[in-house]
């Protein structure tokens, strides 16, 4: 019985992870969710866009960006098509989509998790 809960369990898992593409390098994907296509990284924490944002720059810094780490470019990682890099006021680089700057949400804990949609009705699942 307790093997078939632990499958059951590792299945619920892993379920919502049906990734549709892989974008800008492997380091954003897509995944079908109850809420629809929504963006990842490349180790399915969803990604979030914020509402103060101006488009092609970010709004969120200090406290902010502790709360919502920027979703952060590799070292020789090129924009490609809707998606592009932004630069951060400290010289670092960020993932846009769309104009958009990408964030993670630090009280996700795992792939699939979207607990910061909706959190102060300016963060939002990013969407393509």
């Amino acid at each position: 019985m307790r093997s078939l809960i632990l499958t059951a369990a590792a299945m619920a898992i892993t379920m919502p992870l049906a990734y549709a593409d892989d974008y800008a390098g492997g380091a954003i994907k897509s995944m079908d969710t109850a809420k629809g296509e929504v963006l990842t990284d490349a180790k399915g924490m969803t990604l979030y866009t914020f509402d103060k944002d101006a488009a092609g720059a970010s709004a969120c810094y200090d406290t902010c960006a502790t709360k919502w780490p920027p979703l952060a470019v590799a070292a020789g990682a090129a924009a490609e098509g809707k998606y592009t890099l932004l630069e951060r006021k400290d010289g670092s680089k960020q993932w846009a989509y769309d104009g958009h700057p990408l964030y993670l949400w630090q009280k996700d804990k795992k792939p699939g998790d979207m607990t910061g949609d909706g959190v102060g009705g300016v963060w939002h699942v990013a969407k393509e």
